[in-house]
């Protein structure tokens, strides 16, 4: 059986996944969906509410990367996937535990590539929102670039409305990797800026210089909400497949799309040996 664990706080309920990558298999709020609850497939981690993103997020070009001269080769780490992806973090067995405090996972042996490290979510929950932080600690033998986020699945119906501030969008290329970077003010129909539908067709975009909040309108019978984020995770990947979709996306995450392997290494974070980062998100609803 799936270890799941129950948290409650006044008409908020959340449902941790620990043995799941630490994942969040139901957030409800008066019994309505504030994310897309878990389809029951304990072999599809992304069929969960939500997925924590360590030490990368997305997908990594070219077999890895190059950091101050040396490569570090990382392999692809899904099924269906020819580039290694979201790190492994959201595919590990991580360990519960709850005192008077706020519960919290921990996950004591990521490793992926060249990273060695301890990651730890601490679960907020009242009711009238959830905050979930996020602590990396560098457990290597070398200082090295980290990303980091979250991936929440949000309910889509005909109703669903989003609402954000960003600067600029990446597009993709066939395999679904940045191609190009535009200015929001150079063209209005990415522009998320006041509430609006979804695409009709498919999307998955990372948008860049995200001022950290993002408004969800629901209806028909999910729970609207609003996203804050650390100013650490300044990036926002959008995803859902065209309108007959009962889910999409919004990932607040710390890096574009294969930053690892982009000029400058965009937004990436250097962490020293024994070192730690903290950021958060924070789902919050009337």
């Amino acid at each position: 059986m799936v270890d799941l664990r129950i948290i409650k706080a006044g008409r908020a309920e959340l449902t941790l996944a620990p043995t799941l990558g630490g994942g969040i298999a139901r957030l409800d709020v008066n019994g309505r969906p504030v994310l897309r609850p878990w389809l029951g497939n304990a072999s599809d981690f992304f069929s969960l509410s939500s997925n924590v993103l360590v030490p990368f997020s997305n997908r990594i070009s070219g077999g890895g990367f190059t950091w101050k001269g040396e490569l570090h080769k990382i392999s692809p780490n899904l099924s269906g996937e020819i580039f290694p992806i979201h790190g492994d973090g959201f595919s590990r067995v991580w360990s519960f535990s709850s005192s008077d405090k706020n519960p919290k996972l921990t996950l004591m042996n990521g490793a992926i590539g060249p990273w060695l490290y301890m990651a730890e979510q601490e679960f907020d929950l009242t009711s009238r929102g959830l905050t979930i932080t996020l602590c990396i600690t560098n457990k290597g033998t070398q200082s090295l670039p980290f990303g980091y986020g979250f991936h929440p699945w949000f309910p889509r119906n005909s109703g669903t409305k989003l609402a954000f501030k960003a600067k600029k969008v990446w597009l993709e290329n066939t395999q679904h990797l940045p191609s190009e970077e535009l200015l929001l003010t150079d063209d209005s129909s990415w522009q998320f800026g006041k509430l609006r539908s979804l695409p009709n067709s498919w999307i998955n975009n990372c948008y860049t210089g995200w001022d950290g909040t993002a408004v969800i309108k629901q209806d028909f019978g999910a729970m609207s909400c609003t996203v804050t984020a650390s100013r650490s995770l300044s990036n926002a990947i959008i995803f859902s497949p065209n309108q007959t979709s009962n889910f999409f996306c919004f990932e607040p995450v710390s890096h574009p799309v294969d930053a690892f392997n982009l000029p400058a290494k965009p937004c990436l974070k250097e962490l020293p040996v024994g070192e730690t980062l903290k950021t958060s998100m924070t789902f919050s609803w009337a």
